[in-house]
């Protein structure tokens, strides 16, 4: 009896879970996965890099042009410009995309002409002759400034030689020559004021002597002798219309002291300094009106000291010439060739 009662059970149980699985069930239908659309991104033009050129010329010394490039490539780098070094300029080359500013050397590639062509290019002429600044076309001309050349170096030349024996080779009939020649026994007062020598001369320093501009060249060692010998100048300022290499060479084999504003092909014995426009100081200095684009001026070169002999002029003495520069340059010394 209890079997079947069980039995029964199991049964009515079996029976209303198949009646509860007949019913309707509801379903949410699910969509089918759709891509999401890719939209391509918008292209916009991406600027060109500034870019600065600087021509050189073939034959121009490894030193001298190794460090026209490093200077000019150290300003590229500050300012985000590419930078690119060629040994010529054509038409074609102004096409560069980015090309804002070229800087020249002689020999001439025709920069007028190829400044005009391209206005939004800014130019700068390193001592190439006959051009005249305007426009995008800045010019760094012949700034030797002679008397504040001479006038240093007659300072510089009493500050090595004993006893103020000093003296200067000058062209005849030169007017630069002649000022020159003023500014250098300026410069030497500047220093010394009566500039006394210990041992009576029957003649005061600075001597010089004037070369006919018909002479010889071969001939130019002895006018220097009258001047060491005769005169007795132990130091030599040579104007750079006779500063030959060839006398400056014979000079260096007397043991006299020299100073000149060409920089001597091999520096003899006895060079003490050279004088000079510093070209490297005129790039940096007109490279921020060059990157903002205000060209078409003269470039004014500042003078520099190159070529110095520390066993002639020590360092001690080098500041005192370096801080006399600067003060001239800044126009607080005069060299007292003008009015």
């Amino acid at each position: 009896m209890r079997l079947r009662f069980v039995v029964l059970l199991v049964l009515i149980v079996m029976i209303l879970s198949a009646c509860a699985g007949s019913g309707e069930s509801s379903t949410t239908a699910t969509p089918f996965p759709t891509e999401t659309p890719i939209i391509p991104p918008t292209l916009t033009a991406t600027p060109n890099i500034p870019l600065a050129i600087l021509v050189l010329p073939t034959d121009l010394p490894a030193e001298t042009s190794n460090l026209y490039q490093k200077t000019v490539y150290d300003l590229t780098q500050s300012a985000g410009f590419r930078f690119q070094v060629r040994n010529s300029l054509a038409p074609a080359d102004l096409t560069e995309p980015g090309l804002k500013i070229v800087i020249a050397l002689p020999p001439d590639p025709g920069i007028a002409a190829l400044a005009e062509s391209a206005p939004q290019v800014q130019f700068l002429a390193i001592n190439i002759p006959g051009l005249a600044a305007g426009g995008n076309l800045s010019v760094l001309g012949d700034n030797a400034q002679s008397d504040i050349a001479a006038f240093l170096a007659g300072y510089t030349a009493a500050l090595v030689t004993d006893d103020y024996r000093i003296g200067m080779l000058i062209p005849k009939d030169n007017p630069d020559a002649l000022r020159g020649l003023n500014a250098y026994a300026n410069g030497m007062k500047f220093y010394c004021g009566i500039c006394r020598p210990y041992f009576y001369l029957p003649w005061t320093f600075p001597q010089y002597l004037e070369i006919p501009v018909d002479e010889k060249e071969e001939n130019y060692d002895a006018y220097a002798d009258i001047l060491i010998l005769r005169f007795k100048a132990r130091t030599i300022f040579l104007h750079p219309g006779i500063a030959i290499s060839d006398l400056v060479t014979y000079v260096g084999t007397t043991g006299v002291y020299m100073i000149g504003t060409i920089a001597p092909e091999q520096r003899p014995a006895g060079w003490v300094m050279t004088i000079q426009p510093d070209v490297i100081k005129a790039i940096q200095n007109a490279w921020p009106q060059l990157v903002s684009g205000q060209g078409g001026v003269t470039v004014q070169s500042p003078l520099g000291l190159s070529d110095v002999d520390p066993s002639l002029l020590s360092a001690g003495k080098l500041r005192l010439v370096q801080q006399t520069l600067d003060e001239l340059q800044k126009g607080l010394i005069h060299t007292g060739v003008d009015p």
